[in-house]
């Protein structure tokens, strides 16, 4: 059976930083992309970052560049989502999500795998 469970979320000031992980287990060789959603409250999920199982040319909503780093570490199988100058609109629930194939997507439906998701609210 395969499990993404997120960890990190959390409370923090405006300005502050973050560092978001999403340990993978079961079937892991599947997860070809991995990303990162986010959805608040009375909004759609949506993009924030993904990567491939190289880590080359990682993809990131014009919302975060800059701000966001997505990393992966194939040998703990696990990705993570440094997050820095918080603002208080990225305050949501993060997703951490893997999809079996190439391209890197955007779109929550081509993702196969979902985790739980953790809370993060930045405060002003």
């Amino acid at each position: 059976q395969v499990q993404l469970l997120e960890s990190g979320g959390g409370l923090v000031q405006a300005g502050g930083s973050l560092r978001l992980s999403c340990a993978a287990s079961g079937r892991t060789a599947s997860f070809y992309v991995m990303a990162w959603f986010r959805q608040a409250p009375g909004k759609e999920r949506e993009f924030v970052a993904a990567i491939s199982r190289h880590g080359s040319s990682p993809n990131y909503a014009d919302a975060v560049k800059g701000r966001f780093t997505i990393s992966r570490d194939n040998a703990k199988s696990t990705v993570y989502l440094q997050m820095n100058n918080l603002k208080p609109e990225d305050t949501a629930v993060y997703y951490c999500a893997g999809r079996a194939g190439l391209p890197i997507a955007v779109v929550p439906t081509d993702y196969n795998y979902w985790g739980q998701g953790t809370q993060v609210t930045v405060s002003a």
